[in-house]
């Protein structure tokens, strides 16, 4: 696994997830600047990844280059979040991804949260407990916001968290209008997992972050 992304430390409890990412200890942030799109023409590489993180908490943005972006209306379940524009999260315990963690947080920003095991063994009754998870979001004229923070504890509850280490997967789905005037979605990778068809649950799209 050659992908690594360092995530810098501050000082504890100094940045207050607002949903805009417009915290000054942000500037301190390593940036992933753009994720890939292996299976499409269309151009993700606006879009914008940061995370830091403090003895508490592992925190995130995602600053997407969308304006308008697609939301499902229909309910708050599952089911609309999966039919809507969003970023994810996925965090794996090994390489054999046994089991994985999936945070999926649409613009709103609601969050489809669910355990996983491989081959796409997929748990939606468990979620991340709520005392251990914060997320907000806005929009601006040019973007979307996503910025949340996980608790260190939660991290290291579940087995994610190792010496100071995280495997993840970074990822955003964007949905277009196709030629019939239906919504389909285009995938963004950080790592190209390297798979002929949109697969981001596979180990190959998973990279290390480092807690420095």
């Amino acid at each position: 696994m050659s992908e690594k992304y360092q995530v810098k430390k501050i000082e504890r409890g100094k940045l207050i997830v607002s949903g805009k990412a417009d915290s000054i200890f942000w500037n301190k942030a390593y940036i992933i600047n753009g994720l890939l799109s292996p299976w499409s023409i269309c151009d993700g590489n606006k879009t914008v990844f940061k995370a830091l993180w403090d003895d508490d908490f592992f925190f995130f943005a995602f600053i997407a280059n969308d304006s308008d972006p697609y939301i499902d209306n229909t309910d708050n379940s599952k089911y609309s979040i999966n039919n809507s524009d969003r970023i994810e999260l996925f965090f794996r315990t090994n390489s054999i991804m046994n089991p994985y963690y999936c945070l999926e947080i649409d613009p709103t920003p609601r969050i489809m949260d669910f355990k996983a095991k491989p081959n796409k063994n997929f748990d939606f009754n468990w979620n991340w407990p709520k005392s251990d998870i914060q997320v907000k979001s806005s929009k601006t004229n040019t973007n979307f916001i996503v910025e949340g923070k996980i608790s260190i504890k939660s991290l290291i509850t579940f087995n994610l968290l190792i010496e100071n280490r995280l495997e993840v997967g970074v990822y955003r789905a964007k949905y277009t209008l196709n030629s019939n005037s239906l919504y389909e979605p285009n995938w963004f990778t950080w790592i190209d997992p390297k798979t002929k068809t949109p697969n981001f649950h596979t180990s190959s799209s998973f990279g290390v972050f480092i807690l420095l």
